[in-house]
């Protein structure tokens, strides 16, 4: 079955939650778990950036993975981030985890040591054979300091048959139309980007894996369930509405923005583990004061 069929709509990067002392709260993610889905997301990203995954052991990935699966407990599909920069590496880190309840793998694009084109596609290529689920490609040059261009995203579309979709992350609209123009009617897209999820909708995506919808899943995953439908007049005023939390998001650091828009929601403790840090004082305060602005805060 297509991943199109299963991961239409709005999927959530969702953040780890660590306690006072910095360990990992599976309380505070069950709690955080159950509030994404009863206001409506698709489906869940388990180990993505947003879960400060390169500052987990290989451990707590792993009981990270089974308890959101167990709590999951088959209400909406989950998704897995497993990347890296080591193409064995990656391959390797499959046997790591429990894959029967996972959807799809989730792999970002190498990050530092910045290969050609012909590199990515190689690594893509050598993950895809190898992985027991199919691969959704992730494509952030901001944080891996190169791009997947859309000629090598729609050549691994057309020649990996395991590679089945992209989270497009680049910002680059004309590039994504390309991609959607030219890629098989079979192969997912959605957006990495929340800010330019909606008028990408327009352009053919299917969706979005969001940070955003962490804390306000019933507004944005409504906004994108609208535009799916045509109704681009209603999710505008949603998308609106929801402007500046995704500025404040991203202000500083990702996932600091809404782990502080989560604390004030009473749903985790806003604690990163270093090297991250928390949202500054002043910035704080816009998130309280957005969150005070916002009369029905879901």
């Amino acid at each position: 079955m297509s991943l199109i069929n299963i991961l239409t709509g709005t999927g959530v990067a969702i953040v780890t939650p660590f306690k006072k002392n910095a360990e990992v709260d599976l309380d505070s993610l069950g709690k955080l778990i159950d509030f994404i889905i009863d206001n409506g997301v698709e489906y869940i990203v388990s180990l993505g950036t947003t879960g400060e995954t390169p500052t987990l052991s290989k451990k707590e990935q792993a009981e990270i993975v089974d308890f959101t699966s167990e709590k999951i407990n088959g209400r909406v599909p989950l998704v897995l981030g497993i990347g890296g920069n080591n193409t064995s590496a990656i391959i390797d880190h499959f046997a790591d985890f429990k894959l029967e309840n996972i959807t799809a793998i989730l792999s970002s694009s190498p990050n530092y040591n910045k290969p050609s084109q012909e590199g990515i596609f190689q690594h893509y290529k050598a993950i895809s054979q190898q992985s027991p689920l199919p691969v959704i490609l992730y494509n952030v040059p901001g944080r891996t300091g190169s791009n997947i261009t859309a000629e090598t995203t729609l050549r691994l579309a057309n020649e990996c048959e395991n590679v089945q979709g992209i989270k497009e992350a680049s910002g680059n609209m004309v590039q994504c139309m390309h991609i959607l123009k030219n890629k098989p009617g079979d192969f997912l897209f959605v957006s990495g980007d929340d800010h330019i999820s909606l008028p990408l909708v327009a352009c053919g995506s299917k969706g979005v894996i969001s940070v955003v919808a962490n804390a306000f899943p019933k507004d944005f995953s409504e906004m994108i369930r609208l535009a799916l439908k045509n109704d681009f007049e209603n999710a505008q005023k949603l998308h609106y509405k929801l402007l500046p939390a995704y500025d404040l998001l991203f202000i500083e650091n990702n996932p600091a923005g809404v782990k502080s828009f989560l604390s004030e929601l009473k749903l985790l403790e806003n604690v990163l583990r270093l090297p991250l840090v928390p949202l500054s004082e002043p910035n704080l305060k816009k998130v309280k004061d957005f969150l005070s602005a916002v009369s029905d805060v879901n």
